[in-house]
């Protein structure tokens, strides 16, 4: 019965940490790659994201769309 109970609540945890994964992408501020450069800002790419990011400039810290 426990294992159940276990497996159910596991179930549950990794259900809702699966919603919440695309809605805290979307949340994330994004600009297109020459809005970052023409603001003083670098486009550079974090391996551990696998994401594109402004660095520097008036974006600095924003994920780039394309």
């Amino acid at each position: 019965m426990r294992t159940r109970i276990l497996a159910f609540t596991a179930a549950l945890v990794l259900a809702a940490l699966g919603a919440a994964v695309p809605v805290a992408q979307a949340a994330v501020p994004a600009v297109p790659g020459p809005t970052c450069e023409s603001t003083q800002g670098a486009v550079e790419y974090d391996s551990a994201t696998g994401q594109w990011n402004c660095v520097g400039g008036e974006h600095d810290g924003e994920r780039i769309t394309s």
